[in-house]
């Protein structure tokens, strides 16, 4: 009773029933064109065929999918606009991340996460706002009404939406592998962090400004703050080892904390196997791109400074002139005015 199709049946016609919603985050074909234009599925290489038939069925639900994975993409190169590794994409390749993700690093547990949170956000909030005619606001509301308020609005309904990205994302995670284990357990640590991060959000009606009346319902927080978590999950991923051992159905790979002082890692944690390469040089064969002319921070000591972001090689320095708005005043009513000025600023980059 816990299969996808059977918890849909409150959310899915029945004769829609009988179409699985399986796809794959595929994060070696990634699909950067997805989310910024209409969707035609024969086009989208790399689709299996229950991806297709999933694809031309539900065509709606396509572009918030597409554009979860866009939005992770993007808070990924947030979270590490100062790390040696910037999350760089290439626009020219299925494989967006080129072979950085084809080690089980700590890089690779963070994509699939961001990833798969992505698209549960972007599911869970598209249906929210009436995109689809298939999913909208969640009706079964967790608990009474609290003293002062009542339940209205539309509550976002992620339990939908982690259980449209956990089908996405985990669809090719089948294997008796190590790397399937690890992406299946990074791309539920993702899921998991938006369930655990949604919050009560309300609104008072009254005359003139007054709370007579409150309603609430339950939203998702901005994705910047999953992807501020997950990052933190990400500097404290638990290295794992590789276990062998026979079942009836073959070899089966499983993995287990490498270090047994430390706690084990829970369902909210990331994990990887594999060290990752230390991305000051380019290198074709790990995907790393070099820190070769990145924008340094020379007051920083953290990693986003000269000294840790270019290697120990030493930075250049350029002065650059910037137009900035200045000496603005606020105008009775209702506008504001400014001045253009021209300020100098030292840019420090790797050398």
């Amino acid at each position: 009773k816990n299969s996808f199709p059977y918890i849909l049946d409150t959310y899915l016609p029945m004769h829609l029933l009988s179409i699985y919603l399986i796809w794959s985050l595929a994060l070696g074909q990634q699909y950067s064109s997805l989310g910024s234009q209409p969707i035609l599925c024969g086009s989208i290489p790399g689709l299996v065929p229950k991806q297709l038939r999933f694809c031309r069925n539900y065509i709606e639900i396509m572009p918030s999918v597409a554009e979860g994975v866009k939005l992770g993409i993007q808070e990924c190169q947030h979270q590490f606009r100062g790390r040696r590794w910037n999350c760089t994409t290439i626009d020219d390749s299925l494989a967006i991340f080129g072979p950085v993700l084809d080690k089980a690093t700590r890089e690779s547990a963070f994509v699939h996460a961001i990833a798969s949170a992505g698209v549960a956000f972007a599911v869970t909030r598209s249906c929210a706002e009436g995109t689809s005619t298939i999913c909208g606001c969640d009706s079964h509301h967790k608990g009474p009404p609290g003293d002062g308020w009542k339940w209205g609005g539309c509550s976002e309904d992620a339990d939908f939406g982690v259980l449209v990205s956990r089908e996405f994302a985990d669809a090719r995670e089948n294997r008796p592998d190590a790397r399937s284990a690890m992406n299946r357990h990074n791309n539920e640590a993702g899921r998991t962090t938006i369930l655990d991060h949604m919050h009560l959000k309300c609104k008072c009606h009254g005359l003139s400004g007054s709370c007579e009346v409150k309603t609430c319902w339950w939203a998702q927080p901005d994705f910047r703050a999953i992807g501020d978590y997950l990052k933190d999950k990400y500097d404290s991923a638990s290295e794992m080892v590789v276990e062998k051992h026979r079942e009836s159905r073959g070899w089966v790979e499983t993995l287990r904390a490498k270090y047994a002082l430390f706690k084990p890692p829970t369902e909210r944690d990331l994990v990887y196997y594999e060290n990752s390469p230390n991305f000051c040089e380019p290198n074709p064969e790990t995907g790393s791109f070099g820190t070769r002319d990145r924008t340094c921070n020379v007051t920083s000591h953290g990693i986003d400074g000269c000294d840790l972001l270019c290697c120990g090689r030493g930075h250049n320095t350029r002065t650059e002139k910037r137009k900035e708005k200045c000496h603005c005043i606020f105008h009775w009513c209702c506008y504001v005015s400014c001045q253009e000025c021209v300020r100098v600023y030292d840019v420090h980059t790797c050398k």
